[in-house]
């Protein structure tokens, strides 16, 4: 088993637990930051040791290091900046060796931060260096968009770590992991990362992996924040539940990692290595394109396919863990296995595969998931969580300009839905234009399944509401000149309008 990155695992909540008291009743005492979703996720790598070797936020001397040259002060390699970014009405309050509080949703105490620095950084200066410019990466959206103009750095005492109500059996510390590699006498473990639900393919190269360098597995997804639009965590962890058990016994081991990832591809992919190093991997997997976020708008990719594998291979001697290339594995129907793409002559062979997007319209649509490609225990659980066009929610939204009635037009939506039945719960929705916590519940409604109908529009500038089943008449729902003063017209045009989509199946 490898040495924590920097030599020592830098488990604060371990360190601090002879003044866990004294440290929470400070707490109470101190200005206070409620930590974002991004912030709680590094907090929570930071204070188990997973971040080693870090024991806070990045100081300004530190995060120019790691955006300049990917090295801390001390010169250890570290390639993504862990920032506390706090508002300049925030940041301009504080002053050096003051101590803060640092709690999750206001409420849970879970460190006190002593002031090194706060500071302003070059954001342009980070996305160009560490995600590379393009100004529709994620993460520089995020950082554009979302993030504060101040970072705070400052070391951590740990109270406690961040509080979570699922999956706590699965939550393991890289202490409890390295502890449990030991008491399995496993001395060599592979890890794999994933943010997506897992199918054959992916238990094929695992165990490939496991069988090149006799390893075992550890299963170790992201349950923080990943790319937008990815599946959630709840749907992914039930998956990776039903997948463990078609390892062979005493191969394989699930524990989720807390990681709020930055998609920063070949960066990104050196930073998941340290982190599997600290607990307690010797190998790790690294994908073709891995925690690359795709392609920008238009279709050109953030990252070259193999950026991550080269980076992290160039490096290869200060991560002192060794690096599993990626390797692509196909179906081939008439031998009813998988094989590396690499070892085919697909000139010869006939091969099968299902792309992501593929696969996206077979759930959509309810279409055929062959066995070959996943195990139905998988696919029961992807169906639940991504239930046909027949099963899911709509919302149509009457335009202010509409022609007709409003109220009427609404009833008589409502009215024809109902007489279809299909289990559907259908309703009218009628807002004020103000009240964005109420338009907020529109895509939750959707997502429940329940088919809308919106009598009138809403501000967009106070309540962005966005779904992909958000249909507006007239724009998306087209109405010829001819219709649009008769209320069973419009009706007719929206039912099959919705029956070409897939909603209503007569």
């Amino acid at each position: 088993m490898p040495a924590p990155h920097g030599g020592v695992l830098k488990d604060l909540v371990a360190r601090d637990a002879a003044k866990h008291d004294a440290l929470l009743k400070e707490s109470g005492t101190l200005v206070q930051w409620t930590l974002t979703a991004r912030q709680i996720c590094d907090a929570e790598l930071i204070l188990n040791g997973g971040f080693s070797p870090l024991d806070g936020f990045l100081n300004e001397s530190d995060y120019l290091g790691v955006v300049n040259e990917s090295r801390l002060k001390s010169g250890a390699l570290w390639t993504i900046p862990i920032t506390l970014d706090v508002s300049a009405t925030f940041g301009a309050s504080l002053k050096p060796n003051q101590r803060i509080t640092l709690t999750q949703d206001g409420e849970i105490p879970i460190a006190i931060l002593t002031v090194q620095d706060v500071y302003k950084p070059d954001k342009s200066l980070e996305a160009e260096k560490v995600f590379r410019g393009d100004p529709e990466h994620p993460a520089i959206v995020y950082l554009n968009e979302t993030a504060g103009e101040y970072y705070v750095g400052g070391s951590l005492e740990a109270i406690q770590l961040p509080v979570h109500y699922d999956y706590p059996g699965l939550r393991k510390t890289p202490a409890q992991l390295r502890l449990e590699f030991q008491s399995r006498n496993w001395d060599r473990v592979v890890a794999f990362q994933t943010r997506n639900p897992m199918h054959r393919a992916h238990r094929e190269l695992t165990v490939r992996a496991a069988r090149e360098t006799n390893s075992k597995v550890l299963i170790h997804p992201v349950v923080g924040l990943t790319k937008p639009g990815d599946i959630d965590h709840h749907t992914r962890v039930r998956v990776y539940q039903e997948i463990i058990k078609r390892y062979p016994n005493g191969i394989a081991f699930l524990s989720l990692l807390p990681l709020a990832m930055r998609m920063a591809g070949d960066r990104e992919a050196v930073w998941h290595a340290i982190i599997r190093k600290n607990y307690g991997a010797s190998h790790f997997i690294v994908g073709r394109d891995h925690a690359g976020p795709g392609s920008n708008s238009k279709g050109v990719d953030f990252y070259g396919p193999y950026d991550a594998q080269e980076l992290v291979e160039s490096y290869k001697n200060e991560l002192e863990i060794q690096v599993v290339p990626f390797r692509m594995v196909t179906y081939l129907p008439d031998e009813d296995r998988y094989a590396p793409i690499d070892e085919i002559d697909t000139s010869k062979t006939r091969t099968l595969n299902i792309s992501g997007t593929e696969l996206r319209r077979r759930l959509r649509l309810g279409g055929d998931i062959p066995d070959w490609f996943s195990y139905p225990e998988v696919v029961k659980v992807l169906r639940e969580s991504n239930p046909p066009r027949p099963k899911q929610g709509f919302a149509i939204v009457i335009p202010n300009d509409i022609k007709v009635p409003a109220n009427q037009l609404s009833i008589a939506l409502l009215s024809t839905f109902l007489q279809f039945g299909g289990g559907r719960f259908y309703k009218i929705f009628e807002h004020h234009n103000s009240d964005a916590n109420l338009l907020s519940l529109i895509p939750d409604l959707i997502q429940s399944g329940t088919g809308l109908i919106v009598p009138s529009e809403w501000d967009q500038s106070k309540a962005a509401v966005k779904h992909q089943n958000l249909y507006k008449l007239g724009t998306d729902i087209k109405l010829d000149a001819s219709d649009a003063n008769n209320i069973n017209h419009i009706v007719q045009k929206v039912v099959l309008f919705l029956e070409d989509n897939g909603y209503l199946v007569f």
